[in-house]
């Protein structure tokens, strides 16, 4: 490789992205979801039932994106949505509890694309690598 691109952090954490994301795009493909699906999940783990225009705020999804997204996942029985009972104009998304097995599963996935990515890197730059990284986001 041209020894100025590998000059480039932008660059090499690009590729490095590239990889990481496709390999798990392709795992996430055999349970006929994507990385935003994935996105979703974990997202309402981490927060509890949200409304859609929060989901969309935290996750930087187009609102549109955001239905398509939703019904997917409403479909595949791994999300609900219900009126807002304090708003009945919104809805407020939540996790069933396949959708938790699912993020369960999805989690392992990406854990072995990690693994996968980072074997080079000793547990302990790995942990300094992403604090770095959350660093940067």
């Amino acid at each position: 490789m041209n020894s100025v691109l590998r000059s480039l952090p932008v660059y090499l954490l690009s590729t490095v992205g590239k990889s990481g994301r496709n390999q798990l795009a392709q795992k996430l493909a055999a349970d006929d979801l994507t990385l935003r699906h994935m996105a979703v999940l974990a997202d309402l783990a981490d927060a509890g039932p949200s409304a859609q225009r929060e989901l969309c705020g935290r996750l930087s999804i187009d609102p549109s994106d955001m239905v398509q997204t939703l019904d997917d996942l409403e479909g595949a029985g791994l999300a609900r949505r219900e009126r807002d009972t304090a708003d009945r104009r919104r809805y407020r998304v939540s996790l069933t509890p396949a959708g938790r097995r699912m993020l369960t599963r999805t989690m392992r996935h990406a854990q072995a694309v990690a693994d996968e990515v980072l074997a080079p890197l000793s547990p302990a730059e790995r942990e300094t690598l992403v604090t770095l990284l959350q660093r940067l986001v």
